[in-house]
């Protein structure tokens, strides 16, 4: 969020402080003055997210080879003019901002709402203005950018602040990411994302000094000032009267009507004329607010000081260390020491978070509040995560005190995120009991490998099929997995969603991105919409199991783009539905057919197992205008759901497809 209302201020009240700036300029000047020293900028990564996902589909449950596409170009871009680029993403939730977490979280369910409502009336994916990026893009990003060889991090705890401290430490160019904390802390320039033009390296400079400069404020003044006007540690109510305060004052001078600006301009006013004083400490001191918001606002301004920088406003304090999560469980040593540097290095995810607080969240997925048959994402993997839990848990030393619970804060329609939900561990069907976590994460034992494979499997309740898994391709067999897993999970899954889910990741595997251009849909249906964003969060859950496991499989073949595309699923969807063939879902591809038949075979037989009969059970689309017989007789009338114009970047194939599915115009 940053601090309230400052850059919109910023960007329309002070255009001083914006000032346009030539990255390449920047770093030929850096070369010059400084040769042993690469110019660096530092990137909040979770602000690139929608400046990276450039497809116009983006409802169907994301592009994602287009998306890595982007994401090579982009860096690409920086180093082709010789600026290194370090990447952030967040690791933590801290627990003084989980607050603010949940109000976000709940703002964005009410979004979700509205896609799913201009679906179901349109049958059409929704305007831009209601973009909302695809489930499971943070977490992937950071594997798209380690596969990508660049230096990624993920934070112990707010990302911000670990941003900021990399930016001052390695003298870094800037810092490129859409947060006003950045100008609020004495750091790296803060560079803007929004503005980033990659064909000519340009992009605007929030000018720190400048800022300073027309607000009448030393650098040292700017963390109170964003705390009064309300960031992620104070909210915006907890000083509402201080802030009323300044106003009248200000309004009383200025002799006119209140203006939006006037809340940055009068609380500055009021810090430079009535604070700022030779003994700042003693002007805190007199502040007319109660003394538990005091407190608060004394730890707002020394979230903002970076290692041996000190504030005239509170008594010093030592390194703002005290957000760093500590263990609440007796967990072996050499295991955390592990899961630390694996989260650190942005290797693996969720074991870490597991170990050290015993808490997970899980961010809005595009669900449909009104789905009464699909239960939600974070009910359907929830098995699976106790298993994780289970296994990661067995690493406690004193059984006696051991926790066998994890806070869970899942998103999900209904929850209101008062609280966690508390999720207990299950047993592990495992024939010679829980391995030790330490032995499977490290051993070189040729049997470790083996057991590494079969505990995986385990997670997701499939250890009776190790020998018809095995033999399987490795990408292959995450897709088994967890096909099988949602299969047996979902009571109202049919024939037809697994025909659609398999055929596509069939299809994905084999062809490269400018084939993609090929597909089209005329018709977005709701449900097709979320079982793709199942899809995704089960990959999620895959990675998580690997990690857990010790990597028995290579992160490369869990990721979607290797696996999925979204308005490629959503065809297939909609041709499985109105009844098309295996043969022309997989394109008249011989070897693809005999593939799907064989995986199709093995998820039914598990499904079975369990005692769990999938049922064909077409779903035709809305009746009415969005009907496929209206469509073809108004085809002209509609849009196409465009595909992204990074794909014009590749030579068109010119080979023909056949037809297919002529009876249902998709």
């Amino acid at each position: 969020m940053g601090v309230k209302g400052l850059q919109w201020f910023i960007e329309n009240v002070r255009p001083e402080v914006c000032v346009e700036v030539n990255l390449n300029e920047i770093a030929k000047r850096i070369r010059q003055e400084h040769p042993q020293r690469t110019p660096t900028i530092v990137v909040d990564a979770m602000s690139c997210l929608k400046y990276w996902y450039t497809a116009d589909a983006w409802v169907h449950g994301g592009q994602w080879k287009e998306y890595i596409h982007s994401i090579e170009s982009f860096i690409e871009a920086f180093t082709s003019v010789g600026i290194k680029l370090v990447f952030f993403f967040d690791g933590v939730v801290e627990q003084n901002k989980r607050t603010e977490w949940v109000r976000r979280r709940l703002e964005n369910n009410r979004e979700i709402d509205k896609i799913f409502q201009q679906i179901k009336t349109s049958g059409q994916q929704p305007a831009k203005e209601m973009f909302f990026i695809p489930s499971g893009l943070a977490t992937f990003s950071r594997f798209a950018l380690k596969s990508l060889g660049v230096e990624t991090w993920c934070s112990l705890q707010e990302a911000d602040y670990e941003i900021a401290k990399y930016g001052l430490l390695n003298n870094c160019m800037g810092i490129l990411g859409q947060d006003s904390d950045y100008i609020i802390y004495d750091t790296a320039p803060y560079l803007s994302i929004n503005k980033l033009q990659l064909i000519s390296m340009t992009t605007v400079l929030y000018s720190r000094e400048n800022l300073c400069r027309s607000l009448g404020l030393n650098k040292c003044d700017l963390p109170l000032l964003a705390c009064i006007l309300g960031n992620d540690i104070v909210s915006a109510n907890s000083l509402q009267s201080l802030r009323k305060k300044c106003m009248a004052l200000y309004q009383r001078k200025q002799n006119m009507l209140p203006q939006r600006s006037d809340t940055v301009l009068a609380v500055a006013r009021y810090i430079s004329e009535c604070l700022c004083s030779s003994d700042r400490i003693k002007e805190m001191a007199r502040l007319p607010i109660s003394e538990e918001v005091r407190n608060l606002l004394e730890r707002g301004i020394h979230s903002y000081l970076l290692p041996a920088q000190q504030s005239p406003w509170i008594i010093s304090k030592k390194d703002n260390i005290s957000d760093i999560p500590s263990c609440v469980m007796e967990i072996c040593e050499d295991v955390l020491k592990i899961a630390r540097e694996q989260h650190i290095k942005a290797e693996g995810f969720m074991v870490y978070n597991v170990l050290s607080v015993g808490e997970v969240e899980c961010s809005n997925t595009l669900e449909d509040p009104n789905e009464t048959e699909l239960p939600g994402q974070a009910f359907v993997f929830r098995e699976a995560r106790q298993r994780i839990y289970t296994l990661l848990l067995s690493a406690q030393h004193d059984s006696s005190k051991s926790i066998s619970e994890v806070k869970e804060w899942f998103v999900y329609p209904g929850n209101a995120l008062q609280m966690p939900e508390m999720v207990n561990i299950i047993p592990l069907n495992l024939p010679e009991g829980l391995p030790d976590l330490k032995k499977l994460w490290v051993s070189e034992e040729p049997a470790m490998k083996n057991l590494r494979f079969t505990t995986f499997l385990a997670l997701f309740d499939l250890h009776e099929f190790v020998e018809e898994i095995s033999v399987l391709e490795p990408p292959v067999i995450g897709i088994c997995c967890l096909l099988i897993y949602i299969s047996r999970q979902v009571d109202s899954l049919s024939i037809e969603d697994i025909d659609a889910y398999l055929s596509q990741a069939i299809c994905v595997r084999n062809k490269p991105l400018s084939h993609f251009s090929f597909t089209e849909v005329h018709y977005v249906d709701t449900r097709a919409v979320q079982l793709a964003s199942l899809f995704i969060r089960g990959l999620t859950v895959l990675i998580a199991a690997n990690t857990t496991c010790g990597f028995p499989f290579k992160m490369a073949y869990l990721m979607p783009w290797e696996i999925f595309d979204g308005i490629h699923f959503h065809s297939k969807y909609l041709k499985s539905h109105a009844g098309c063939s295996e043969r022309d879902l997989l394109e008249e591809n011989i070897n693809w057919i005999s593939q799907f038949h064989d995986l199709k075979v093995l998820i039914l037989k598990a499904c079975e197992k369990k005692g769990r009969i999938i049922q064909s059970k077409p779903r035709k689309p809305l009746a009415g205008k969005y009907s496929p017989g209206f469509r073809a007789q108004n085809r002209k009338r509609f849009r196409l759901a465009p595909r992204s114009q990074t794909i014009m970047k590749y030579k068109m194939s010119q080979s023909k497809t056949s037809k297919l599915c002529p009876s249902y115009n998709i």
